[in-house]
């Protein structure tokens, strides 16, 4: 496994310095947001790994659930302790791109709410993890929360479709208009930076997994020890 973080964290510093160049002196400057616009890039990267991360989370403690294996449970709190991080930068830079466009730093949009409520189920699935009985009953718990959260990521995909938003309509994705606004360069910028989060995101959640496995083995030695 170090070889594979050590590969994904070279890449991860590669694309991260090409990605800051084509986001400030490459893509040009959308005509109707301004320079505000460059936040696109960095914000919607961060919502899609927020959502993949919920995911993983839920297939994980599924797994965790018709095999009893650990290791599916530390990849589901290892993706638990990062989406929390990672929906939290989503808000954040939601607020800011909005306050220029929208005069507003925050407004109760479907798409802000959903992902709202994404973070609050990121917070549910730690706080269970936390409070509840060491074993397997408090990862049953937690594992009910992922999958609701699982539920909720389609859900803020879908929100700009479903309901009357002020976000735009989609530009990406299987679903995204044919006549989207944006030009080559934006459409480069933008799948690079898709491409450098995902990476980053994989070697974060490589570390975490062997943190959490070693964390695992500590606790099982802590309580052999009380027992006895």
């Amino acid at each position: 496994m170090s070889g594979m973080k050590t590969i994904f964290f070279g890449g991860t510093c590669i694309l991260m310095l090409i990605t800051v160049y084509l986001i400030f002196m490459w893509v040009p400057t959308e005509q109707n947001l301004g320079i505000s616009q460059r936040i696109f890039y960095v914000h919607v990267p961060l919502g899609w790994i927020g959502m993949v991360s919920i995911l993983v989370v839920g297939i994980a403690s599924v797994g965790h659930l018709c095999t009893r294996n650990n290791t599916w449970d530390a990849v589901a709190y290892s993706a638990a302790e990062l989406g929390v991080i990672f929906a939290t930068l989503i808000l954040i830079t939601g607020a800011v791109w909005a306050k220029p466009v929208w005069g507003v730093w925050w407004s109760w949009d479907p798409k802000l709410t959903t992902t709202l409520i994404l973070w609050f189920i990121y917070v549910g699935y730690l706080m269970v993890r936390s409070f509840s009985i060491p074993g397997s009953q408090g990862r049953r718990y937690a594992s009910v929360v992922a999958l609701l959260g699982a539920i909720d990521a389609p859900i803020i995909y879908m929100a700009s479709i479903w309901w009357r938003t002020a976000h735009p309509n989609l530009n990406i994705g299987p679903l995204a208009e044919a006549d989207s606004d944006l030009d080559g360069k934006m459409y480069i910028t933008f799948f690079v930076s898709l491409v450098t989060f995902t990476v980053f995101y994989v070697y974060l959640m490589l570390e975490r997994i062997q943190m959490r496995k070693i964390e695992d083995d500590l606790d099982e030695v802590h309580q052999y020890v009380s027992l006895t």
